[in-house]
């Protein structure tokens, strides 16, 4: 009975590892289907209250529905349009900020030599000897023959490729980005609707049905306050790197305010790029180093602050989840879906742990999520 018992434990470890691998695997395969209906669920969560608002003063929810999705067009249309020169005007003093970071490269190099700088170039020396020892003697046979020049075939820079590939690209980003709206707006339209199909096909029993509802209730409980945490941090970023900025003369304190709340919903890599972008600008307008790396430092440090300190602890109070798991889930759907799975990673744990608190085989997995 024993080995009956421990054979049918192993199969089913077996089963249940070939499961997670084939759902993984599919995750990943299918990422350009699953990605925007995980964008458009988010987007619907943004303006149901909007739309819900309006049928309330007696507007027809399809009418909502238009009003919400034309709103969020206008408001992101008025972002790029409003961001657009800055962003010009920083791709167009890279080159500057390079030819100046050079000069000081090269300047820093005609003082004396350092101790470090000392034992890198002996480093360097015993590599060249050891290099001279591995080389055949003049008569031995072994290895290539002397004499012989390696010849490399670059291609030539053909522009019209680059303008080929970047405006199919941009084409195939706008036709999902007007597929995603179209979802957003059914979902919006329909309001309720599979929520009650979905309560309906769970099974015949009332207790079945009931499970089902409670777990749907929550999967919208987490969603909701995971963007209201989002929102609430990304104003907070947003205000007090616009006022460091302000403080240290920054001249473009609100705009890089502004990317350093939108990026901030990009956990760890966002505040990154931000950090770059402010240090680059910094060094362009003060032409100094060590006042461009106090500035980067101190938007760095508002952003640590709250992705280490202040975003852990409120989403984890509203997920029921530890920091811990969050960052392991952070690290997981980054490696199955990329910069996407980074921003949808904390809204699908919180969906996989409403669900493992409803399923009784699952909650396990929920406790290990769980705070």
């Amino acid at each position: 009975m024993k080995l009956d018992r421990a054979a049918l434990n192993l199969r089913t470890a077996s089963l249940v590892t070939l499961a997670v691998a084939a759902i993984i695997i599919l995750l990943q395969y299918a990422q350009s289907v699953f990605i925007p209906i995980v964008l458009g669920i988010l987007i619907s969560y943004v303006l149901d209250p909007l739309v819900d608002g309006l049928e309330r003063v007696r507007l027809p929810r399809a009418i909502g529905a238009t009003v919400a999705i034309a709103l969020f067009i206008g408001a992101i249309g008025t972002a790029v349009y409003t961001l657009s020169d800055d962003a010009m005007d920083i791709v167009t003093s890279v080159p500057e900020a390079a030819h100046r970071i050079r000069e000081r490269v090269r300047a820093h190099r005609r003082q004396p030599e350092t101790a470090l700088e000392k034992v890198q170039r002996a480093a360097t020396e015993m590599d060249r000897a050891a290099q001279e020892a591995a080389r055949p003697s003049p008569g031995s046979t072994a290895g290539p023959p002397t004499g012989v020049q390696k010849v490399e075939i670059v291609q030539p820079f053909r522009p019209s490729d680059y303008l080929w590939s970047g405006g199919m690209g941009l084409v195939g980003f706008v036709a999902q980005f007007a597929m995603i709206l179209f979802l957003v707006y059914f979902l919006l339209v329909t309001g309720d609707l599979y929520k009650r199909k979905i309560v309906k096909i769970a099974g015949p029993e009332l207790s079945q049905k009931r499970i089902t509802l409670q777990v749907l209730d929550d999967i919208n409980a987490q969603i909701e306050r995971f963007i209201r945490v989002q929102m609430l941090t990304s104003s907070i970023v947003a205000i007090a790197t616009g006022i460091v900025l302000w403080a240290f003369g920054f001249r473009e304190f609100v705009t890089w305010g502004l990317l350093a709340g939108l990026f901030n919903s990009v956990p760890y890599l966002g505040p990154v790029i931000v950090t770059g972008g402010i240090g680059l600008v910094a060094f362009m307008q003060f032409d100094n180093l060590v006042t461009a790396s106090y500035v980067a430092a101190a938007t760095l440090a508002i952003t640590s602050l709250e992705g280490f300190l202040l975003t852990p602890a409120l989403l984890g109070r509203a997920a029921r989840m530890n920091p811990v798991a969050i960052f392991i889930g952070l690290l997981f759907w980054s490696w199955i879906w990329g910069i996407w799975g980074t921003v949808l990673a904390a809204p699908m744990l919180m969906m996989l742990k409403a669900i493992c608190d409803h399923t009784e085989d699952l909650r396990p997995l929920g406790e290990l999520l769980g705070e």
